[in-house]
């Protein structure tokens, strides 16, 4: 069965994207910092890296709100992740799952009897930029898409937060990231293309500290591709660390394959 690559949009922002951030149960809020204003790119770059932490598994439960401007909907799902390897979903029931690792992107839909089982290429078209398992995965843990290391950027002050962009623009896309004060975790990361009205903006509203670790709180995502938007707001509860894991997966026999245009 063929896809349109607008049908396809709605999946790739469910079935992908809903993984990008976490809220805990029993957390604390952090509390927002305070900006140092003679505080240069490379210092607020050096501290951000200086804040990342190592764990084996992340699971629990998420919740999920989507609009797409006609229609709305509130969904609950469990969550599973092996730091590196993979990312796994599941609706109640199992109606629709999906399964991560850094070399395949996979869901089916009970409800219509389809899967799609490929690499990463159709996020890249929808985004504009090419993404892989490393680029998803930090996007889950407050950590920005492209290696800020990478290249040089300037800074200002935005909205209290440290903003950076960098010294030379790109030429198929432009990027800012803005980093909050107390914890140098990502506050937003916005990749656009004006020329072909696309927009994704990732804001992080704050952050919870769950035993020695900071992780994001809520997030808000904007999508949008020319004349459709898609706003996501992601939830995680009960959240643990480091339990063993297994991640259950097998496509059902008879389902139809969605290929894209």
């Amino acid at each position: 069965m063929v896809y349109s690559f607008k049908r396809l949009q709605k999946w790739s922002l469910l079935g992908i994207f809903v993984v990008l951030v976490f809220s805990c149960k029993s957390t604390s809020v952090i509390k927002s910092g305070t900006v140092d204003e003679n505080m240069t790119a490379k210092a607020v770059i050096r501290n951000h890296y200086y804040s990342h932490f190592n764990f084996k598994t992340l699971s629990g439960k998420m919740r999920i709100d989507y609009s797409d401007g006609e229609s709305t909907q509130s969904v609950s799902v469990s969550f599973r992740m092996e730091k590196d390897k993979a990312i796994w979903l599941s609706a109640p029931l199992g109606i629709v799952k999906a399964y991560i690792t850094p070399d395949r992107v996979s869901f089916y839909n009970k409800l219509d009897n389809e899967y799609f089982d490929g690499n990463f290429s159709y996020l890249s078209q929808l985004l504009g930029t090419d993404l892989n398992f490393e680029k998803v995965q930090n996007l889950l843990l407050g950590e920005p898409l492209f290696d800020l290391r990478d290249e040089k950027y300037m800074v200002e002050i935005a909205n209290d937060n440290y903003q950076l962009k960098p010294k030379k623009a790109g030429e198929l896309f432009k990027i800012l990231f803005q980093i909050e004060p107390l914890n140098y975790k990502m506050a937003a990361q916005q990749l656009s293309q004006p020329w072909e009205k696309r927009l994704l903006e990732i804001n992080y509203k704050n952050y919870q500290k769950v035993n020695k670790w900071i992780l994001p709180g809520e997030i808000d995502i904007l999508a949008v591709d020319g004349d459709n938007t898609n706003n996501i707001t992601v939830e995680f509860r009960n959240m643990e660390f480091n339990r063993a894991l297994n991640f259950p997966y097998n496509i059902p026999n008879g389902f139809k394959e969605i290929v894209l245009n």
